[in-house]
């Protein structure tokens, strides 16, 4: 597996190095370099909270509440993914932590479609933009399709 990571480096850098100019290359290089300082400090954060959450929490909650793939579980994860607020970058460091403890794959998914799509400050922007009404049916709508598409992932693929 690494001699075809290592094989796909060596061509992507002969590649860069044929088809860029230097001022090119060096600003690439200086935007990936801002990129990892904007990144790195979110995912060591997320990776932190996830430890923290496998420290504290117990097993039993989590099998308890999102564990295999029922309507409950998915349910569950649904909206707990729509009301927490974090990104994408600590949302899978947290999802894994609370596999390792017993959450279903199904629930999994859930957590990670309705997470991003849905957080407390983005229905309340959403809320004052285009009324309580449309609102909740986007709402209700992300936690439904979250759930059911989660259990039908957990259905078919575990």
């Amino acid at each position: 597996m690494w001699i075809y990571a290592g094989i796909a480096l060596a061509v992507l850098i002969a590649i860069i190095i044929a088809g860029c100019r230097k001022a090119e290359l060096k600003d690439w290089m200086k935007e990936t370099g801002k990129l990892i300082w904007q990144i790195f400090p979110i995912l060591i954060a997320g990776v932190f909270i996830a430890g923290v959450i496998k420290y504290f929490l117990p097993q039993s909650v989590v099998e308890t509440w999102v564990g295999g793939n029922n309507i409950r579980a998915n349910f569950v994860a649904s909206v707990f993914g729509a009301l927490m607020y974090f990104s994408t970058l600590t949302e899978v460091p947290i999802v894994k932590a609370l596999m390792e403890l017993g959450m279903g794959k199904g629930p999994a998914l859930t957590l990670l479609l309705a997470g991003p799509s849905l957080s407390l400050p983005n229905m309340i922007v959403i809320g004052r933009i285009m009324g309580i009404k449309k609102t909740t049916v986007y709402v209700l709508l992300v936690i439904f399709m979250a759930t059911f598409t989660g259990m039908a992932f957990g259905y078919f693929f575990t």
